[in-house]
């Protein structure tokens, strides 16, 4: 029986310090990261698989341990205030962090974890200790990389500081194995990072396409008191400056110079983020400074049983996004039958098929923009057509898929940490995974 058949998984660290899966996606640091932790462990313990999810506790209220399903528990580790630390003053809470981890561990037998999975470069930091400690394979996804932010920043937009690179960096030389979401962000590992291509499996986020589903859109403009009869196009993202939403004002507002009778509708989901915290009211402001103010809404983040209603409700959804792993606000808009407008960048020219089921628009020129949106809204049946074909575009994001490719993604990771480790040690002299050889009295 080869290595592969007879090693068994059966318990995952998963490292998420700087949000946690349980917080609302869409405003703080919140987002699809959130989404892809918490739904990716909770397909993986319906598989047998426990995961155990370390993130950094925010609140006094936190409880150190919550169960988000049978086999998915969540651990708030106190490392810092509670409140107010933003996350570029998190690298020095990086050690706090570290020790609430590890302690973890130390309270049961030696073995107690197969695998670590850390998520963004933070989590990547700590994952290469404890990997190191407890003698397990370290699985590193980045989501983001801070060398193709800064590459194509928003203007007035700060640029990620040089220390993340160089953390980035160090995480994909030292992980095991990478997961990228999508094939552009592998070479983007490749040619940025110096990443070995063997080392990287290519695994798409899903969506809940239980819940993400077509409904009754005269239902769901109701709910949130939208005329049926206008044209609405629809962001849903933390609202600051990589996210572009004042692309889509400004394409509005073109729109609208050369068609003022036209019934469109801005709907905008989110809170500010990031940089955008800056000016919480930015957005607002450029509204009413473009004379578009009474033609846009604005909502809060929603949870997923609303967010659901807020696609069904919209006749496009935009992506503007500057940069964007991936894009699961495009996945989940299309799985609703609604078609997506987006900046063809990173992994969203994998998230939506140009033409197909929505537009990809070069650069971010509001004109392109309008130019692109009107033509969409334009034409109602190609619109309908585009969005049946989002929905079976959609059905191939799933976090099923998302959690087997994982899955297959650890077991590599297993088997060839395990030659290594054979290679390494004579076979005498080799201690059980997860044994820790006792040095000067403690475990080292």
């Amino acid at each position: 029986m080869s290595p592969l058949q007879s090693r068994r998984l059966t318990r995952v660290a998963v490292l998420s310090v700087h949000t946690s899966p349980l917080a609302q996606p869409g405003t703080g640091d919140a987002g699809g990261m959130n989404v892809y932790v918490l739904q990716s462990a909770l397909q993986m313990a319906k598989r047998g698989v426990e995961v155990e999810i370390f993130t950094r506790a925010t609140s006094s209220a936190d409880e150190p341990v919550v169960e988000a399903a049978p086999g998915v528990l969540v651990r708030n580790v106190v490392a810092g205030p509670f409140e107010g630390l933003d996350k570029h003053d998190l690298p020095t809470q990086l050690c706090a962090f570290a020790a609430g981890v590890l302690r973890e561990e130390a309270r049961n037998q030696p073995g107690h974890y197969d695998l670590i999975h850390s998520h963004y470069w933070l989590s990547g930091q700590v994952g290469w200790l404890a990997r190191d400690r407890w003698g397990v394979p370290l699985v590193h996804t980045a989501h983001t990389l801070a060398a193709v932010k800064n590459a194509s920043l928003a203007e007035g937009d700060t640029p990620e500081p040089a220390a993340r690179e160089i953390g980035e960096r160090q995480v994909v030389e030292e992980a095991d194995r990478l997961i990228a979401n999508t094939a552009e962000e592998a070479k983007q590992l490749i040619e940025t990072y110096g990443a070995p291509l063997d080392k990287i499996d290519v695994v798409s986020p899903g969506a809940d396409l239980a819940r993400y589903r077509p409904g009754d859109r005269a239902a769901a403009r109701a709910a949130f008191g939208i005329d049926p009869l206008e044209s609405v196009v629809t962001f849903v993202g933390r609202i600051q400056p990589l996210k572009a939403p004042d692309v889509l004002l400004r394409a509005a507002a073109e729109i609208l110079t050369r068609r003022p009778d036209a019934p469109l509708r801005v709907l905008v989901v989110g809170g500010p983020s990031g940089t955008g915290l800056a000016r919480p009211d930015s957005l607002i402001e450029l509204a009413a400074d473009l004379g578009i103010a009474d033609r846009v809404t604005f909502l809060p983040p929603q949870p997923p049983d609303r967010l659901v209603e807020v696609y069904r409700a919209s006749d496009v959804v935009a992506v503007p996004s500057y940069s964007e792993s991936f894009g699961l606000v495009a996945i989940e808009a299309q799985a609703c039958g609604t078609p997506v407008i987006a900046a063809d960048v990173g992994g969203l020219g994998t998230a939506v098929r140009n033409g197909e089921t929505g537009i990809l628009v070069q650069g971010h020129r509001a004109d392109d923009w309008a130019s692109a949106l009107g033509s969409m809204l334009a034409d109602r049946s190609e619109l309908a057509r585009m969005g049946e074909r989002a929905h079976h575009h959609a059905d191939n994001f799933s976090w099923e898929h998302t959690a087997e490719g994982l899955l297959a993604s650890y077991r590599k990771a297993l088997v060839d940490y395990d030659i290594r480790d054979s290679r390494a040690e004579a076979p005498a002299q080799r201690r059980p995974r997860g044994m820790w050889k006792i040095r000067r009295g403690v475990r080292a």
